[in-house]
Order: structure tokens, then C-alpha cells, then sequence
């Protein structure tokens, strides 16, 4: 029988000669990057890499040593190439990225457009951040919001992207992508919903509900107390109300927020309705400018990569290499290509800094294609 320690230390002698291995590597790495500053060539040479690859696995006759191989050396070259970055932003090569920072984002004597109509939770999320005096009109849809400030007729939408407890609000993810418009600000919101009727009208006499899909999702353990009443969504809390006040029908009840029912003059019939008493919205502010400012601490980006394994690994591992925070990933699908994702993620930062640049340089170069779709 083997002795253990001794096998051991035959582990701890061939780790050392790997460490030492891969530092000579990485050295050469650093002159690598020193060649392609001077010559102006790309950090990711994909054909080489796969080559290199190629030949590697050829080195042994074992499947399962193949696969460990191919593994091992997709890591180590990716190490490689994130050095290779930042010793290019170092020296000060670190790509354009297209924004500006601004000291003033024109907030104060803006026009901004909504969705939904007055009483809506939209409304009350650009009064919060804009001020209750605010220029403001609104809109059937998210998409007449985003043509709004795409066409110059608002500098500012409102829109709601995220609900604690409903998740995200996927249609506005791909607006984000559809439109040329960027995130500039956010603004969270707490949901109170509640039940709301005619004046004079009871409880007792509600047969039909009205109200946002989220909303009714938010409220699922009250209705299922009322088996017998008739649930119809529409695309507004807020314009859910406003049905109630214009149809005049005691049995009809809608379920918004409580500040709809003093702009309607409905008669909250029960509050407190969440699921969850915390529930939230998360509002991002957007406008067609792909400006940020110095005060800025995230950054939104989206993205789509090979369909290949290691593929997503490898492009977070740049937000890791560089220390930077990594706040939220979604994921939605790609039109017209089944099984094929499209990345959203969040990180904590600011355009200017240089850790960013580097990470967003590695992901543009290593990502089938990569978008900023804000810092705010």
C-alpha cells in the first residue's frame, strides 16, 4: 500500500513546479501584451487559442485527462488575457466607451413621460424622483414611453424593470435592447396595494376585480379567499381605478395603490393586501443621451456568448479579476434562436474607473456582442 504522506508530498512538489510554471507563463503573457500594444493587435486571437487547444488534448490518450486539459487550459489562457488587459489599461490603452460624464443630467427642468395614467405607481416613482411639480404627460404603453424619448417628445421616461416579489418586468429588458435609450437613474418604491370600490359599496357586493397582472400575482392569497369573484387584468393599477370611477358599478372593485384611490375618490374596502408586506418596485429613469455622471455607482450592461461551455464563466470572471461587485444577472431568450439566452448584469461602479474599463473591454472582445445600457 501506497504511504499516503508521501504521496501527498509528491502532490505538494508537482504544485509548486505548477506555480512556478504559470508565473513564467504569465510573464511571458505581460510581453505578449507589450507586442500587442505596440502592433495595435487584439488581446483574444480565438483561432490560435483553439488550435493551441487542439493540440493539447492530442498530448494524451486518456478521455477523462482530455477533458481536464481542455479545461484547465481555457482557465489559464483566460487568466492570460485579463492580465494582457490590464496591463493595457495601464498604459493607458483602454478603448472608448461612447458615454460622457455630465455634471448636470437636466433633472430639474425636465419633461418625462410615464406609463399608465394619473395615480399610477409610475407617476408616484417620477414625483419621488423628479418632484411632485414635474413637466410631465403619459402614455398607453412602455414602448410609446421609450418613442417618447427616442423622438425627443420627453427627455425622461419612467419605467418599472424589477418587483421584489413578481421579479422582472421582461418586456422593458427588451426595450432596452430594441431602443436606443439609457439608464440614468433609478428609483425604488414601495407597493401598498389595496382593494378599492364606489363609495357606499361593501365588500359584500364586489363580484368582479380589476388590475395589473403583478398586482393580482401580489395579492394572490387575498383572492384566493374569493372564490366567486370574477379576476380580469388590465394593464394599470392606476388605470384599473379609474374603470371602477367611469363605469359607476358598485360591484366592481380594482386593486392599486392607496394614493389611487384619493386621485379617483374610491373607497379603500381593504388595505394591506401584499403577499409581502416589504414588496417593492425598482423604477429605472431613461433617456436617449448616453451620458453619467461622477457620482454614479452602477453600471447595467447586456450581452450574448458563444453557446459553448464555460462560455458565461469566463465573461463573469472578469467582473471577479477586476474586483468588482456583481449586483444582479437575468437572463431572457433570443428571438428566433431557440435555447439561446441574451445576459443582463448589473455591477457596481463607474465608467471612468479603470477596473470597469478593463472588465468591459474583456467582455466586448470575448462576448458575441456587448451593450452599456447605463450608469446611474
Amino acid at each position: 500500500m501506497d504511504d499516503l504522506l508521501e504521496l501527498r508530498q509528491g502532490i505538494d512538489e508537482i504544485d509548486r513546479q505548477i506555480v512556478e510554471l504559470f508565473e513564467k507563463r504569465m510573464e511571458i503573457s505581460s510581453r505578449v501584451a507589450g507586442y500587442k500594444i505596440q502592433t495595435g493587435k487584439k488581446i483574444l486571437d480565438k483561432g490560435r487559442e483553439e488550435e493551441k487547444i487542439r493540440a493539447l488534448k492530442q498530448m494524451t490518450d486518456d478521455d477523462f485527462n482530455r477533458h481536464g486539459i481542455e479545461e484547465l487550459f481555457k482557465q489559464i489562457m483566460s487568466m492570460s488575457r485579463k492580465l494582457q488587459y490590464r496591463l493595457l489599461a495601464e498604459k493607458g490603452v483602454t478603448g472608448r466607451l461612447a458615454f460622457t460624464q455630465v455634471e448636470n443630467m437636466g433633472f430639474d427642468h425636465a419633461r418625462v413621460v410615464f406609463q399608465g395614467t394619473d395615480g399610477a405607481y409610475s407617476q408616484r416613482a417620477m414625483e419621488t424622483f423628479f418632484g411632485e411639480g414635474v413637466s410631465s404627460f403619459h402614455v398607453d404603453t412602455w414602448r410609446d414611453a421609450m418613442v417618447a424619448i427616442q423622438e425627443g417628445m420627453a427627455d425622461f421616461a419612467v419605467l418599472p424593470i424589477e418587483n421584489s416579489t413578481a421579479g422582472i418586468v421582461s418586456e422593458v429588458y427588451d426595450l432596452l435592447v430594441e431602443f436606443d435609450n439609457y439608464i440614468v437613474g433609478e428609483q425604488i418604491i414601495r407597493i401598498e396595494n389595496a382593494l378599492m370600490g364606489l363609495k357606499g359599496a361593501e365588500l359584500a357586493d364586489i363580484r368582479t376585480v380589476y388590475s395589473h397582472p403583478q398586482a393580482l400575482m401580489q395579492s394572490s392569497r387575498f383572492l384566493a379567499e374569493h372564490r366567486d369573484w370574477q379576476i380580469i387584468s388590465i394593464r394599470n393599477t392606476a388605470v384599473a381605478a379609474k374603470k371602477v370611477v367611469d363605469e359607476q358599478d358598485k360591484t366592481q372593485a380594482a386593486i392599486a395603490g392607496k394614493h389611487a384611490a384619493k386621485y379617483y375618490g374610491l373607497h379603500i374596502l381593504k388595505d394591506s393586501l401584499n403577499d409581502d408586506k416589504s414588496n417593492s418596485t425598482r423604477f429605472i429613469v431613461v433617456t436617449n443621451q448616453k451620458i453619467y455622471r461622477k457620482e454614479a455607482k452602477k453600471v447595467s450592461v447586456c450581452f450574448e456568448l458563444p453557446h459553448e461551455s464555460g462560455s458565461l464563466f469566463n465573461i463573469l470572471s472578469h467582473f471577479i479579476y477586476n474586483n468588482l461587485n456583481m449586483t444582479k444577472i437575468e437572463s431572457r431568450p433570443l428571438e428566433g434562436r431557440n435555447w439561446e439566452y441574451r445576459f443582463f448584469v448589473d455591477f457596481e461602479g463607474n465608467l471612468s474607473g479603470s477596473s470597469e474599463k478593463n472588465a468591459l473591454r474583456g467582455i466586448a472582445e470575448e462576448a458575441i456582442n456587448m451593450r452599456i445600457l447605463g450608469n446611474y
